[in-house]
């Protein structure tokens, strides 16, 4: 469920981006944000990564009946898909506020882009409140 929690993550939070906008020119219309530091530094992120993969193994371990095993699944999946929709938004809205900021008109991905673009990731990163002590390097 790891993998799968980043994939969808990373997903949601790419589509969120590309509807940024501002107004204005800047020397470049384009942000870029590496979404793969966010979800390593964010705490809010990793809690919930974390408290996921821990209820998927408890479930998978427990002894419970298959049809209560199939309950539990679908209330996880329900939890796990309110959770991403939150972190999407909580990197959408903070994306947007840098993107005006900055007058940059896209938001994407860094992992996208060959070249290019304005590196907004520590902006972004002060809005969510990502500090110092929680923010690794950039490889």
């Amino acid at each position: 469920m790891n993998i799968t929690i980043r994939t969808v993550t990373a997903g949601l939070m790419l589509s969120a981006l590309c509807a940024c906008g501002g107004g204005g020119h800047s020397a470049s219309d384009v942000g870029l944000l590496d979404a793969n530091r966010v979800q390593r530094n964010w705490p809010k992120f990793l809690n919930y990564e974390n408290q996921f993969n821990a209820d998927a193994q408890a479930l998978q371990q427990s002894r419970r009946s298959n049809s209560d095993k199939l309950r539990a699944r679908d209330e996880l999946q329900r939890r796990f898909a309110q959770a991403q929709n939150e972190i999407a938004d909580d990197v959408q809205n903070a994306a947007k506020e840098v993107a005006a900021e900055k007058n940059l008109k896209y938001v994407m991905t860094k992992q996208y882009v060959g070249f290019g673009g304005v590196d907004i990731t520590a902006d972004v990163e002060k809005k969510l409140n990502i500090t110092e002590s929680s923010a690794s390097p950039a490889p």
